[in-house]
């Protein structure tokens, strides 16, 4: 064990908000009474481009002369209390009826936050899969890149399929494995 590991502490809390673009963001964490500095490097290894603000996440952090900065996202859980849309009509899904759905391994075509909404092609199937920006907040993501490497739980909605939940590449991989 070295130094680096003796220092460091797992911090379960909250995210106040994580602005992509500046490539930041800040943890409130339970029991620690200071911000923690989540910087965008440390979400891509995880495996996640971006964070919704409230969503639940769990690091590993280590104290700076700055302050706390998260060196490990350990998990990242959609904010609570947030009905999951199920299709375009006023259905809602338990965690349940979405863990019944398939991951469909997918990337993502485009995704323009300030429209709401995008898609992608799921691999091996030629249409495509609309995502709106309340699945992609529910699923505790705040935006999506182009080319980025995802897996999706889908329905068939009245105009198409569309996106219930969005997981990440690496996410799927250890919830499978």
């Amino acid at each position: 064990m070295n130094d680096d590991d003796q220092a460091s502490l797992i911090v379960h809390g909250h995210v106040k908000w994580f602005d992509p673009a500046k490539g930041f963001g800040f943890i409130v964490g339970e029991g620690t009474g200071a911000d923690i500095l989540l910087h965008a490097n440390v979400l891509r290894n995880f495996g996640q481009g971006s964070v919704a603000d409230g969503a639940l996440i769990t690091v590993r952090a280590q104290q700076t002369l700055r302050g706390y900065q998260a060196v490990e996202v350990i998990s990242i859980e959609p904010p609570r209390g947030l009905a999951l849309p199920m299709a375009e009509a006023d259905a809602v899904a338990t965690s349940e009826d979405l863990q019944s759905l398939p991951l469909e391994p997918a990337r993502i075509k485009w995704f323009d936050k300030v429209k709401g909404f995008g898609f992608a092609n799921v691999f091996g199937r030629p249409e495509d899969v609309f995502i709106h920006v309340e699945v992609l907040r529910v699923s505790g993501f705040a935006d999506l890149q182009a080319g980025e490497a995802v897996c999706l739980r889908i329905i068939d909605g009245k105009r198409g399929r569309m996106a219930v939940q969005v997981v990440s590449w690496e996410s799927s991989a250890r919830q499978s494995g």
